[in-house]
């Protein structure tokens, strides 16, 4: 009975209910027939005298013994009648039984519509759309309470991402000021004619920390714009997009036509960040495959061995393997990035350790119609 859905068990519920209550109906009923009968016919021939003759001519009847055949043939019939009512009224039951569950089967649907909608909101909203509602309408019964608590959720979760969203932005657009007064303060002061060793040990030192955060801020900012409703819908081909994000580099491509609608900027970004990812987390002299399909880009190289159950932490922000080559280079954003961008054109993210070693990360995306 656990196995079956809400719908099912309902179904059974009314089924069962319906059962037994004409069960105990057609009881009642075969009862108060049979008294009825009873006290209709309550006479007997005991109160006759012993013996009854009628002479008839040439024929002597005896009345007690054909009364009493009377009386016999008359509880049969009652009996046959009573057999009748309890076989028709079984049949009959069972048929209305069967049409019942079927009004139960069509009136559980009816009752639930209103969860299947609860249901598919709550499929999108976990698909990242915050915005989403319910606005169920109808009687204010446990079911409109139980959407309007729901909306109410929905309201002050979106509130809150959108808080920690202008927070993010508007932090990274407050510190990337800063950031850019210091790199040309620094490049300045390198730019100075013969700076000592020791100025362009430091300001090397300084400029590579400022591109490292800069990178990270430019990160962020990225993570919080595809973390919002897409406002741009054009059409793509991600193969074009990795040929232009592999340029010329050492990467082996396998390249077919990946259609698809949406922000090219975000798009491209996926894929740069994918190709990063695989160059920076790579072993000595190793190699980078990129590919294409009707709906997918893969990327994937000979990395170190990846353990599968530290890839899920991988596309979480500021998540990173520290057995990984080039992990102190990275911001832990890159991959973050690749599944809100994701999630935001409706797609998904697959990640998985390549065999002898590496990471392969599937990016599917719809297709363009």
């Amino acid at each position: 009975m656990r196995h079956f859905g809400i719908r099912t068990r309902l179904t059974l519920l009314y089924g069962v209910l319906f059962l037994l209550g004409g069960t105990i109906l057609l009881g009642l009923t075969y009862l108060l027939v049979k008294q009825n009968i009873h006290q209709r016919n309550s006479g007997s021939v005991s109160s006759l005298p012993a013996e009854i003759k009628v002479d008839l001519g040439q024929q002597q009847i005896r009345v007690n013994e054909f009364i009493k055949e009377l009386q016999a043939r008359q509880e049969r019939i009652e009996q046959d009648t009573l057999d009748a009512l309890i076989t028709q009224g079984s049949i009959a039951l069972g048929l209305v039984t069967v049409i019942g569950v079927g009004f139960g089967w069509l009136m559980a649907e009816r009752a639930l519509r209103p969860v299947g909608r609860i249901t598919e909101t709550a499929r999108r909203v976990a698909g990242g759309n915050l915005h989403e509602r319910i606005a169920l309408r109808g009687p204010a019964d446990e079911i409109k309470e139980l959407a309007d608590t729901f909306d109410s959720m929905l309201e002050r979760l979106d509130q809150a991402f959108d808080g920690q969203r202008r927070f993010a932005a508007n932090a990274s657009h407050e510190l990337r000021t800063p950031l850019t007064i210091n790199r040309t303060l620094i490049e300045v002061a390198l730019g100075r004619p013969s700076p000592p060793p020791e100025l362009v040990q430091l300001g090397e030192t300084l400029l590579a920390v400022n591109a490292r955060h800069e990178r990270l801020i430019d990160g962020l900012l990225t993570l919080v714009a595809s973390e919002q409703a897409l406002t741009v819908h054009d059409p793509v081909d991600l193969a074009e997009v990795a040929r232009h994000v592999v340029g010329e580099r050492p990467i082996e491509v396998a390249l077919q036509p990946a259609p698809t609608v949406g922000d090219p900027v975000l798009l491209e970004r996926v894929v740069q960040n994918l190709v990063d990812n695989a160059l920076a987390y790579n072993v000595p002299d190793g190699q980078v495959w990129v590919s294409t399909g009707p709906t997918w880009v893969t990327v994937s190289n000979t990395g170190p061995v990846v353990p599968p159950y530290e890839i899920p932490g991988l596309f979480e922000p500021f998540r990173r393997l520290r057995s990984r080559t080039g992990s102190a280079h990275g911001t832990g954003l890159g991959l973050s990035i690749v599944r809100s961008v994701a999630t935001a054109h409706g797609g998904s993210v697959d990640a998985g350790p390549r065999d002898g070693g590496g990471l392969t990360v599937t990016v599917t995306l719809p297709t363009r119609k």
